[in-house]
């Protein structure tokens, strides 16, 4: 067995569901899950019926490197998003179909680490907990940079020990962020490119929140932007990860892409080859219709800002709290124990939230998720108010038996 499996951390659902294990909560009303971030919102029309009409598709073998056509629709999406120049994406050599973002996050380090250069993954903390299995599982050692209120929820880049950035092989990034939702200014992705270019390693950015964000006039910007105002034309030492999961409401479908530098492309598809990770046909057009559609986007984004403009109020109640710039969570500070407040409330309230300190891990400051909880606005505009509220009477409680 491969020793380094025993590193893995237990995975963050796993722990919540014993967290919350034999309780039954007092109260009987419908349970609302907050914790995962998987959108319920209803898929369009449109893509469903693009599955419909291209079931037949599944008689054949999918090459893994996709159809022209479904690389030129993700090319197209971004020059449309990001405001590109024309013919800046290379829809041949600068964009691979992936199958979802988590497991191309996953693959892409097992790709490009060496492991015999005692290699270092610099990745956020709180983050996304698949940077850090495949940093593990590829041979390195992941390197937490810490994301706080204090450094507006973006990992520092400038107090970073020379020997940290020599070592370091792969920094990941993520704006819209998960779980705080703060977004990297062009400057900051500009910044880190630099580093790069100056201690050779890359920039990984997971932008699959990009098309969720609240404020309409001020889209997040891409890594792509950052390198091409950089004079990167061929994107040297950046990929980005994009998602239709949380664009289009389909996580099941599992689709997505990586783009950027068609010399990390190259080797990366290769790898994708004898990985056996196609995208089936019948994924594959329907991916086609949906990245070539912006509508149904920003209807999504406008539920989610319904969403917000009705749930910060009350849980304003618990804590004073801005609205984040993108992503579909709130991270909320509680009182004290997160674990217990998410035990507790479950008990008393029938509500599911994940504890922070779940997404972090403990450093010389100790653990930057501790004292916080995630709640992830998926369900229902009326079940997310409801759950507020339950929220903040449960909270509003406590506090009365504390006092």
């Amino acid at each position: 067995m491969n020793p380094r499996l025993e590193r893995l951390h237990t995975y963050a659902f796993e722990k919540l569901a014993r967290l919350t294990a034999g309780i039954e909560p007092a109260l009987r009303a419908g349970h609302i899950a907050m914790s995962i971030g998987e959108p319920q919102h209803a898929p369009p029309a449109f893509l469903l019926e693009a599955l419909r009409q291209n079931v037949s598709r599944l008689g054949t073998y999918p090459p893994t490197v996709g159809s022209r056509e479904l690389r030129s629709a993700a090319a197209n999406w971004l020059t449309r998003r990001y405001d590109l120049r024309a013919g800046a994406i290379d829809p041949d050599t600068m964009v691979l179909p992936v199958n979802g973002t988590r497991e191309a996050l996953f693959s892409f380090v097992q790709a490009m680490v060496d492991p015999a250069r005692q290699p270092l993954v610099l990745m956020p903390n709180p983050c996304y907990q698949i940077y850090e299995g495949a940093a593990l599982l590829a041979g390195a050692e992941p390197y937490f940079l810490d994301t706080t209120a204090a450094t507006a929820y973006r990992p520092d880049l400038t107090s970073l020990p020379a020997a940290v950035l020599e070592r370091c092989q792969i920094l990941f990034l993520c704006s819209p962020g998960n779980p705080t939702g703060a977004v990297l200014p062009r400057a900051y992705l500009q910044q880190a490119l630099a580093l790069a270019e100056q201690h050779d390693f890359i920039v990984a950015a997971d932008e699959c929140y990009a098309d969720i964000f609240l404020e309409e006039r001020a889209p997040p910007p891409s890594l792509l932007q950052a390198a091409l105002a950089s004079g990167h034309e061929r994107f040297q030492r950046c990929l980005v990860f994009h998602s239709l999961s949380k664009r289009s409401s389909v996580p099941g479908m599992r689709s997505g892409f990586v783009a950027g530098d068609p010399q990390l492309l190259a080797p990366f598809l290769r790898y994708r080859t004898y990985h056996g990770s196609a995208m089936s046909p019948l994924i594959q057009h329907a991916s086609i219709a949906a990245w070539s559609d912006d509508a149904h986007a920003a209807q999504n984004r406008r539920i989610y800002g319904e969403k917000f403009a009705r749930v910060l109020p009350l849980l304003g109640a618990v804590h004073a709290i801005e609205p984040p710039a993108g992503a579909f969570y709130v991270w909320l500070p509680v009182e004290g124990d997160d674990e217990r407040f998410v035990r507790e409330l479950y008990a008393a309230q029938n509500v599911t939230l994940l504890p922070g300190s779940y997404l972090g891990r403990v450093g010389a400051r100790g653990n930057p998720g501790a004292g916080h909880v995630r709640i992830s606005l998926t369900a229902s505009v009326a079940e997310c108010v409801e759950a507020a509220e339950r929220i903040v009477r449960f909270a509003s409680r406590s506090r009365e038996h504390a006092a």
